[in-house]
């Protein structure tokens, strides 16, 4: 199926191999009116950059549903689910539905993995990161798309240059590493190395776990719900909302649980009946 095409009610396309049945026709409209964008003519460049930027703009990098309790389905329609209900997610979960609605567009899509340049340089765990590469009707590409690495590029970008690429977050640059390896670069310095072979939803499910479960994940160890506005960045940590525009950042500390859930509300879209804490590390999300 291709955008040129639209699907019937009802009608689904297969999922990449993970035993999904397909995303619905319904499924993809809901997604495209989260973001509020329009279903495109074509899978072309121009519209994977358009779709790209509206997702960053709607949907929120957050992490809730570890301390929330509630469990994280590495399933192509469960992910689409909760974008359409009013969520987020982290890396997989964001990525991993955006794949889904842009594969179910026409587009081809691959999903990688990769592994996040920490503190000293030291590189995450395998699986780390899950990244797109898209390629379009349009010949252009392959492209790097990329929805679920929190403050990152907001449009895609070339998979094959070495060069450096403009962005209006920043220039990048992807440079060759050992084992046939990439390392995305922003402003010279290392975000991650992507291993540019293809990989399947599921085999992310391990790095998940990891990042649900682990003290030593960052995920554990804080809460987080931020995404991009037209002027900057609106972040919630905890109890702190951080709002940026331009270069000029603003604090404000919420005191009761009213001002939290408004918050979430207000700025994310996310209406939640009580406020996220802390969970103990190590704790099992959902059991």
């Amino acid at each position: 199926m291709t955008s040129q095409t639209p699907m019937a009610s009802g009608a689904s396309v297969p999922g990449p191999g993970n035993g999904d049945e397909g995303i619905t026709a319904a499924a993809v409209d809901a997604y495209l009116a989260r973001i509020g964008a329009d279903r495109p003519v074509r899978a072309d460049i121009e519209a994977l950059r358009g779709l790209q930027h509206r997702h960053l703009l709607a949907v929120p990098f957050e992490n809730l549903s570890i301390h929330l309790g509630e469990d994280i389905v590495l399933e192509e329609r469960a992910l689409m689910d909760k974008v359409t209900g009013g969520r987020g997610g982290f890396c997989y979960e964001l990525n991993g539905a955006f794949g889904a609605l842009l594969r179910a567009l026409g587009f081809r899509v691959t999903l990688l993995q990769a592994r996040v340049f920490g503190d000293g340089g030291r590189l995450g765990i395998p699986y780390d990161h899950m990244a797109l590469r898209v390629e379009t009707e349009d010949g252009t590409g392959p492209w790097l798309a990329d929805v679920g690495f929190g403050d990152h590029a907001l449009w895609p970008l070339a998979l094959d240059d070495r060069t450096e690429q403009e962005d209006p977050r920043g220039v990048f640059r992807l440079r060759r590493a050992p084992q046939g390896d990439l390392d995305l670069l922003r402003g010279g310095s290392r975000q991650f190395r992507l291993d540019p072979r293809p990989r399947t939803l599921s085999e992310f499910r391990g790095g998940a776990w990891y990042h649900r479960t682990s003290p030593d994940s960052y995920f554990t160890r804080s809460l987080v719900c931020s995404r991009y506005t037209e002027t900057g960045r609106v972040t919630l940590s905890g109890r702190t909302l951080v709002t940026t525009v331009g270069g000029d950042r603003h604090r404000t500390d919420l005191v009761t649980d009213e001002e939290v859930l408004a918050a979430y509300r207000d700025h994310f879209g996310m209406r939640l009946t009580r406020v996220p804490g802390l969970r103990e590390a190590g704790a099992v999300p959902g059991a």
